[in-house]
């Protein structure tokens, strides 16, 4: 399943990686899961917007 990254639980979850020394990773849901991913595992691949979706936002944007 896909990461999702953002928001207040992840942020709070992501102090408590750096609280634990765990560095080398983000946080991110998984689901209805907070987990811990490393970051060459989440940068792995490039991950993109569908050009008709950032033209739909786009209006939002300018």
């Amino acid at each position: 399943m896909p990461e999702r990254r953002g928001g207040t639980p992840t942020g709070l979850h992501a102090v408590d990686c750096v609280h634990d020394g765990d560095f080398g990773k983000m946080v991110a849901l998984r689901g209805t899961d907070i987990v811990r991913v490393p970051i060459a595992e989440a940068t792995a691949r490039l991950k993109t917007v569908d050009p008709a979706l950032y033209e739909e936002v786009g209006v939002f944007f300018g």
